[in-house]
């Protein structure tokens, strides 16, 4: 801040004593430097990285090239895992004969649960070169499951892996098993 001095004119004549000031510090030029301090970290500084998740997605087929036919995938070469509500996971590789309440089964998304039954199941393939993992979210699922199991597929190396919709006959089992676990416990005998 300028400052004005104010010359101190007793009107007696004789020698000029300045009388003794404490230090003042100007504080102006350090306003400035902190305003372009302030500007030079808002340009320069990245508030929130993207979070972007790495899934690579087949090349989109050309309008004259021809459909290629249904792949068929062995079911002993292939787990499908339902992502259902309530953060619960299912798996089972039958097809539609062999898939009721019993055969479907229900395991957790920890290392003791989805990681080992995808490596048994590899373990177990014909052709392990060949294995495939078949996620199917149901419409109950959450996202963060689905992400845990992308981050699954990284975790066991499984580089073959297929996202698709539940299919009806998995549903209708899937349901059940569901509407069979949630169902509330009936009253104890004799209990009021």
């Amino acid at each position: 801040m300028a400052e004005v001095q104010v010359k101190d004119n007793s009107g007696k004549g004789g020698k000029v004593r300045s009388k003794k000031q404490a230090p003042h510090v100007d504080l102006t030029p350090m306003v400035d430097l902190a305003f372009l301090l302030i500007t030079f970290f808002m340009l320069v500084t990245t508030f929130n990285k993207p979070n972007v998740m790495d899934l690579g997605l087949p090349a989109k087929p050309k309008p004259d090239a021809p459909k290629p036919p249904p792949t068929e995938i062995d079911l002993s070469n292939s787990i499908s895992l339902i992502i259902g509500k309530d953060n619960r996971i299912f798996y089972h590789q039958l097809d539609q004969a062999g898939l009721n309440e019993q055969t479907l089964q229900e395991t957790s998304f920890d290392r003791e649960g989805i990681t080992k039954v995808i490596e048994q199941a590899k373990a177990r393939a014909k052709d392990q070169s060949k294995f495939t993992v078949i996620i199917k979210p149901t419409d109950d699922a959450v996202y963060k499951n689905f992400v845990d199991i992308l981050d699954e597929m990284a975790i066991t190396k499984n580089e073959i892996y297929g996202i698709t919709d539940v299919k009806s006959w998995e549903q209708a089992v899937y349901d059940k098993k569901v509407g069979a676990n949630s169902a509330p416990a009936a009253p104890a005998a004799g209990a009021k």
